[in-house]
């Protein structure tokens, strides 16, 4: 009768038949998306050595350096395609739940076969187990991980190297996902591996990839060009910083210059709106730090920079406060508020406020689902700005290709392909996503579309097959089961 209730049920499910699992998940994937992915999966790992009934996935930890090949011997398939791997560190906007935070490799795959159709035996999950500073944990007798302060430094960045080569010499053919490592950590080993090995970071490339479709569908509404728009972004992290990324990307296929593209896109962090002026700052917030006099507060950005969107990825819930979203409904007629922080409960605003705070004119997107609004008689459809819209399609098309490498133009493609799939119907219910129930449509038209990018970058020695469609959908995993009268 509870979410984490059900979670349990449908991870037992999982365990003992794959087959029903995805089946039941598939045919009813609106439903189910929330049980056994956000927001439910982040209370899953919370509570995750708590509830814990059959291992499942690799888990790597500091003692077992020098043997990570071995280990990755023991592994009963030899045909895997796509590894999803964490360290526990950032679990959506929860923190550090070190081992814990296996649920998350393990959700993601699951989306991976039942909205892409990666065959299961083809999804490994890995948890890097590089101990937890989280003291509830440490002191917690049913934690299932190493009960040691988080490993840094050089002995973090060796076993990092030896399980990326472990990988790749084991499954060639492997595209590795990186899951929910702490901002420091996910920037450096992005910018580490991206060019040696087939890898990206979903939280900084696959949620801007997401982002960025739903501002294209935003244009729909509005009327205008994605460089008509500023967007303020609470929140400087993998994700904020992703998001602008490819959204300068956008930008100067408009005509835009990196420098005035990246002018388009501000930033307010703990500390403030986030300025060339102020010390101290980290590494990946520095292209995206302008000329202008300090600022304290969000309200006060709004009201001084008079963006057109704000794009919410802090993980503090409530801070897209009622004065902040009326102030941007009286700057814009159609102000485009992104709520984007997971599970639910760390979202900046609700639907709810959003729609009635700009008496209805919001156009508005959460990281975890919000049930549909009502105001004024018209009843809106939250658009769900969920990962799962890009990542399966994009890792389907790496898979299907043979890609040897992982690029942001992918992401850029997967995000114009996105806001196409989305239907005059959509629109007219104030949804800017496609309906969860067509995902595995949307993620076949995002696989063909990157592997054409493969294919026309030479990241491939895969021939490419004359019908890109069929070679895709071929290769998909359906669970089937007959029906007898």
């Amino acid at each position: 009768s509870t979410d984490i209730g059900k979670y349990v049920y449908m991870v037992a499910l999982l365990d003992r038949n794959e087959d029903l699992f995805y089946r039941f998940v598939m045919d009813n994937l609106d439903e189910m998306m929330p049980i056994i992915y956000t927001p439910t999966v982040g209370k899953g790992c919370q509570e995750f050595g708590h509830i814990f009934r059959r291992p499942r996935g690799l888990y790597v930890s500091r003692k077992n350096r020098g043997r990570v090949s071995e280990m990755l011997k023991n592994w009963p398939y030899d045909d895997v395609r796509i590894v999803v791997v964490t360290d526990g560190e950032r679990i959506l906007g929860l923190g550090d739940l070190g081992a814990n935070g296996m649920g998350i490799p393990i959700g993601k795959l699951s989306l991976y076969t039942a909205c892409a159709g990666i065959y299961p035996t083809q999804c490994m999950p890995v948890m890097l187990d590089c101990g937890t500073d989280n003291q509830e944990l440490l002191d917690d007798p049913l934690y299932i991980g190493i009960q040691e302060p988080r490993l840094r430094g050089v002995e973090y960045d060796a076993l990092i190297a030896e399980f990326m080569s472990a990988v790749q010499e084991k499954y060639p053919k492997a595209c590795i996902q990186l899951e929910d490592f702490g901002n420091t950590n996910a920037f450096r080993i992005l910018e580490a591996y991206r060019e040696s090995a087939c890898l990206f970071d979903d939280d900084i490339q696959g949620t801007a990839g997401v982002a960025l479709a739903g501002f294209y569908s935003a244009l729909n509404l509005t009327g205008d060009r994605l460089s008509d728009h500023k967007f303020l972004f609470l929140g400087a992290g993998e994700a904020g910083i992703g998001i602008g990324s490819l959204i300068v990307t956008g930008l100067m296929a408009e005509g835009l210059s990196e420098a005035d593209a990246r002018k388009k896109c501000w930033y307010v962090d703990s500390k403030g709106l986030v300025v060339s002026s102020r010390t101290g700052l980290a590494e990946h917030k520095l292209p995206f730090a302008h000329d202008h006099a300090p600022i304290q507060g969000l309200l006060e950005a709004v009201e001084t920079l008079q963006p057109t969107a704000i794009i919410g990825v802090s993980g503090k819930p409530s801070t897209f406060t009622r004065p902040v979203v009326e102030a941007m409904a009286r700057l814009n007629m159609r102000p485009i508020i992104f709520a984007l922080s997971n599970p639910t409960s760390m979202a900046e605003c609700t639907a709810e406020e959003a729609y009635t705070w700009t008496d209805g004119r919001a156009i508005f997107a959460s990281g975890s689902p919000f049930d549909p609004v009502t105001y004024k008689g018209q009843t809106f459809l939250p658009g769900q700005g969920n990962n799962a819209y890009i990542f399966p399609g994009v890792g389907l098309g790496v898979v299907a290709a043979e890609a040897v490498r992982v690029t942001d133009e992918m992401f850029f493609v997967a995000a114009k392909t996105l806001a196409a799939q989305v239907t005059p119907e959509d629109y007219a219910q104030g949804r800017i996503f496609p309906e969860l129930s067509r995902i595995r449509e949307v993620s076949i038209a995002i696989a063909v579309d990157v592997a054409e990018v493969a294919f026309r970058r030479g990241l491939t020695d895969f021939e490419r097959p004359a019908d890109l469609v069929k070679h895709i959908t071929s290769q998909m995993y359906d669970p089937a089961y007959k029906t007898y009268v």
